[in-house]
């Protein structure tokens, strides 16, 4: 290094720059970088960036792309206006902001928020690449369709073109008062309006708009259900995933969330008189007002999970996203099913037993007022909640009081998880299985490796599949997980290789068979057959997931599947 220096120093200008100059003449030609990609579609030009995927593959990304116009002013609280085209050249070469939420100060967050990416091996119109359309988790209320949380680098290596969005979030999304003000459901629409660009502008992608996938985690999970109920979805996607979340509780959604309304008004100090009062105050907050007021939701520590569900929106003469229950919709032929592939984690929130056992006041309170605070947590009907809550006592906790040990821990955590998760994704299962003409595939994700989204606080190390768990074998995940390297002798490596090839089976063919390496072959669940797959390290076939839990709960809360 010295040495250079010296030579530098020493040589005239004129000469540093021919030496420069005959360097890049040397340097061989896969060192300098591509000209940015430039898809042209229907709607416009875009320009893009190359990434790699993580087994070296180069392919295109197109980032922060709005497909609606900007939510804000008199847009808030509005249906979402589709962006049908663009003016120049769209610069698609970054991650646009995340909807409004708690975030650190320096995370780019912003009310003009709605925005999509695309990622693609081909930019070739005439490719035809299955699309996977990705809708995020967390509670409809948190997370992003960034690239630091929906990253594309494992499903890229598949031949597919992958699509991630940003909805709106929270009361910015959701808020219902069951009128003509804010009837609800905003962030569905919004992921209609994202589908719909996808049909005008995939194609230039080098994507099929005849073969989407929409999938979805957690609350991407529930809107997959949701769209195939949902009239204003039909014609819009092909084939759904649901991982681990469901519309389909123990009771039935609601047609307004007037209370939410009055909370969220409360929180941020608007008048609570009535509706139009409330909306008028709202619609002038500051966006991150909104979204900072998140944690005031909370009824009792750290629960409910769950605040904006999804409304089945009252007749006031608009066009509605939900017009009845999903299950009814179902039952009555009404749905626009497709193959379905639909899994819950083994663990799901067993950490959310944690925050009360290892919390000597919220453990005393449970166990003082189990009556009053099980509904909180467990999110469960009012109606005869008394009866309910007795009995979930008796059946996980052998109607002993909870302690500060391993034994509370793992059956509270087991309650949370088929409250909140398991049970929904159950129903839905097993409604599907009965109603849709399509072939359904269910699975369990057991495969614990060597990061979770719960790890312990002493060991740094996973201790369960939790909620959310494969998707690290999905999505490269920087905001909080290191990259997985393509390497054969790492478990975690080989477990990306078989779920990217799960989805990318099922989202060409509808099916998931083959699996990876030749492992069993997957059989379709059926009302008497209810077969599931176990992934695992190896994985293995079963029947009849949980069922010896969830017929407790189907006891509690009968339905005519």
């Amino acid at each position: 290094m010295v040495g250079l220096r010296l030579i530098v120093l020493l040589c005239t200008f004129a000469v540093v720059v021919q030496a420069c100059r005959q360097h890049n003449e040397k340097r061989p030609a896969r060192d300098v970088p591509p000209p940015a990609p430039m898809v042209e579609s229907v709607s416009g030009r875009f320009q893009g960036s190359w990434m790699k995927s993580r087994r070296g593959r180069s392919f295109q990304a197109y980032r922060g792309i709005r497909y609606a116009h900007a939510p804000v002013g008199e847009l808030r609280f509005q249906p979402p206006k589709p962006m049908l085209k663009y003016e120049g050249v769209v610069n698609a070469t970054d991650d646009g902001p995340a909807c409004p939420l708690p975030a650190p100060p320096d995370y780019p967050v912003d009310e003009d928020c709605l925005t999509i990416n695309v990622y693609t091996p081909t930019s070739n119109s005439s490719a035809s690449l299955p699309v996977i359309f990705f809708i995020h988790p967390g509670g409809f209320y948190s997370m992003t369709g960034r690239s630091d949380l929906a990253g594309p680098h494992y499903l890229l290596d598949r031949d597919i073109v992958l699509v991630t969005i940003n909805y709106r979030l929270g009361s910015l999304g959701f808020l219902s008062t069951g009128d003509k003000l804010a009837p609800g459901n905003n962030g569905f629409r919004d992921q209609v309006v994202a589908m719909q660009w996808v049909q005008r502008n995939i194609r230039a992608f080098g994507g099929e708009p005849n073969l989407v996938t929409i999938a979805g985690c957690s609350a991407g999970s529930i809107s997959v259900m949701l769209h195939m109920v949902s009239p204003m979805s039909k014609g819009l996607f092909h084939r759904g995933i649901s991982m681990s979340a469901s519309p389909m509780g123990p009771g039935p959604l609601p047609d307004n969330l007037y209370d939410v309304a009055v909370k969220q008004a409360r929180l941020v100090g608007c008048p609570t008189d009535n509706s139009t009062v409330i909306m008028e105050c709202l619609k002038n907050k500051p966006w991150r007002e909104l979204g900072d007021s998140l944690y005031g939701f909370r009824e009792w520590g750290f629960d409910p999970v769950g605040v904006w569900p999804p409304v089945v929106e009252r007749d006031l003469g608009h066009q509605r996203f939900l017009t009845e229950q999903p299950a009814d919709t179902l039952r009555r032929n009404a749905a626009h099913t497709t193959p379905h592939l639909i899994s819950q984690t083994t663990d799901e929130f067993f950490w959310s037993a944690f925050n009360v056992i290892r919390n000597e006041s919220l453990l005393n309170d449970m166990n003082a007022n189990w009556e009053r605070v099980a509904p909180i947590s467990f999110q469960l009907p009012a109606e005869n909640s008394s009866t309910v809550v007795a009995k979930l006592k008796e059946v996980y906790l052998n109607n002993k009081p909870l302690k500060a040990d391993e034994e509370s821990a793992r059956a509270l955590g087991k309650i949370y998880g088929d409250a909140i998760v398991g049970f929904p994704t159950h129903r839905m299962a097993n409604l599907m299985c009965r109603h849709s003409p399509h072939k359904v595939f269910y699975y369990e994700f057991a495969y614990i490796g060597n990061h979770s989204h719960y790890e312990d606080p002493d060991t740094g190390k996973p201790i369960g599949a939790a909620h959310h768990d494969d998707l690290i074998y999905l999505f490269s995940l920087s905001y909080r997980f290191p990259f997985i390297t393509a390497d054969d002798e790492n478990p975690d490596s080989r477990m990306v290789d078989y779920m990217t090839h799960m989805w990318y089976n099922f989202a060409k063919h509808g099916d998931p068979n083959p699996l990876e390496g030749g492992l069993p072959s997957w059989p379709a669940m059926f009302p008497k057959r209810r077969h599931y797959l176990r992934v695992a390290s190896p994985p293995t076939l079963h029947e009849n997931m949980f069922e010896d839990r969830f017929t407790v709960w189907d006891e509690l809360y009968p339905i005519k599947y």
